[in-house]
C-alpha cells in the first residue's frame, strides 16, 4: 500500500493545508541536508526548533520519517517517499506564488546574479546592460562568488541566479540556459615536460596528478574539473583539494599537481610559474545560468532570456 493510501485510510491528512508551510520547508530541507544544523542555519532557526517541528510532523503522521543516531541522519523509507511526493508539489507552489507576486508588482525590485571567474563576470556585465534597457525599473546586483559559494546562495536568496560553470547537478537547482562553451587546457608548472607540448591527448592525463575541488560542489561537477579517469578508462591521480581558482593555480605554479581549466583562463590568469596546454579530443566546457528550482521569478526568467538572445 503506498504512503498516500496509507494516510487517507487512517483518515490522516497532511496533505495540502493541513501542512504548514514551515513544516513542509523544514522537513524538505532536513530531506536534503539530513543533518538538522545546516538545516537550521539554512531555514534561520534554532535546531530545537527543527527538531520539534519534524517530531510534530511524524506524530501527525503516525510513522518515522528520519532515522537518527549520534553520527547521523537518514531518510526512512516511508519518509523518503513523502519527500518524494511533496517535493514537486512544493515547488509548482512556489512557483506559483512567485509568478503571482511578480504579476502584481512587474519587474520592479531587485535582481542579485552572482558570477564566477572573471570571464563570467564580463559576461553577466553584458547581460545586465541588455536586462537593463528593458526593464528599467528594476535594479541589478552583481557579486562575484567562488563555485562553492553558488548552491547556498541561490538556496538562501543571497542571489536570485548565477553564471557558472555547469554541470551543477544539486537537488533543488535548475539550470538553463546554457549559453557558451570553450576548450579545456591542462595548467601546469613552467617547468613541467608537459609545458613544452603545443598539445595533449586525453590519456596524457594518466601521467598528471590532478588537484581536486572541495566534496561541497556537486558530484557531476567535480568529475567535470577533475575526472578520475580518461575516457579511455585509464586512471588519473588525484592530488590535494584547492578551496579557490586562486589557490588552484597557486599550487599548479608550485609543483603540486595539475588542472582542467577553460581556455579563457589563459587570458585572465596569465603566470609566470603556469603554462597552458590544449587538450585536444575531450568535450568543451559548458556555461549557464542555475537558480533555485523553487525561486523562478519573473526577473529571473526575462534575465534568462536576455542571456539567451545576447549569447544566441
Amino acid at each position: 500500500m503506498s504512503l498516500r493510501a496509507r494516510i487517507v485510510k487512517r483518515g490522516e491528512t497532511i496533505w495540502a493545508g493541513a501542512m504548514e508551510k514551515y513544516e513542509i520547508e523544514a522537513f524538505l530541507v532536513l530531506a536534503e541536508e539530513l543533518h538538522f544544523g545546516r538545516t537550521a542555519e539554512r531555514l534561520h532557526v534554532s535546531t530545537a526548533r527543527i527538531s520539534q517541528t519534524v517530531a510534530k510532523l511524524e506524530r501527525r503522521v503516525g510513522v518515522r520519517l528520519f532515522e537518527r543516531t549520534s553520527r547521523r541522519v537518514e531518510l526512512t523509507p516511508v519518509g523518503r517517499e513523502l519527500a518524494e511526493s511533496v517535493r514537486p508539489a512544493w515547488a509548482q507552489i512556489a512557483d506559483a506564488v512567485a509568478r503571482a507576486v511578480d504579476a502584481g508588482r512587474g519587474l520592479s525590485g531587485v535582481l542579485t546574479v552572482a558570477f564566477t571567474g572573471p570571464a563570467a563576470g564580463q559576461l553577466v556585465v553584458g547581460i545586465a546592460q541588455t536586462f537593463r534597457a528593458r526593464h528599467p525599473e528594476c535594479e541589478v546586483r552583481i557579486r562575484e562568488a567562488h563555485l562553492a559559494d553558488v548552491a547556498p546562495w541561490l538556496r538562501t536568496g543571497e542571489a536570485d541566479v548565477a553564471f557558472t560553470r555547469h554541470p551543477f547537478d544539486q537537488e533543488g537547482l535548475a539550470l538553463g540556459p546554457e549559453l557558451i562553451t570553450e576548450a579545456r587546457v591542462l595548467a601546469v608548472a613552467a617547468g613541467h615536460p608537459f609545458a613544452r607540448r603545443s598539445s595533449l591527448a586525453p590519456d596524457d592525463l594518466a601521467r598528471v596528478t590532478l588537484l581536486r575541488h572541495p566534496d561541497s560542489l556537486p558530484p557531476a561537477l567535480r568529475e567535470d574539473l577533475a575526472p578520475a579517469r580518461t575516457p579511455a578508462g585509464l586512471p588519473i591521480e588525484a592530488g590535494a583539494v584547492a578551496g579557490t581558482s586562486n589557490e588552484l593555480l597557486t599550487l599548479v605554479g608550485a609543483g603540486a599537481g595539475a588542472a582542467l581549466v577553460g581556455a579563457h583562463t589563459r587570458r585572465y590568469a596569465a603566470r609566470h610559474d603556469v603554462a597552458y596546454v590544449p587538450v585536444e579530443g575531450l568535450p568543451p566546457v559548458v556555461w549557464g545560468l542555475v537558480r533555485n528550482a523553487g525561486a523562478a521569478s519573473a526577473r529571473v526568467r526575462a534575465f534568462a532570456e536576455a542571456a539567451a538572445e545576447l549569447m544566441g
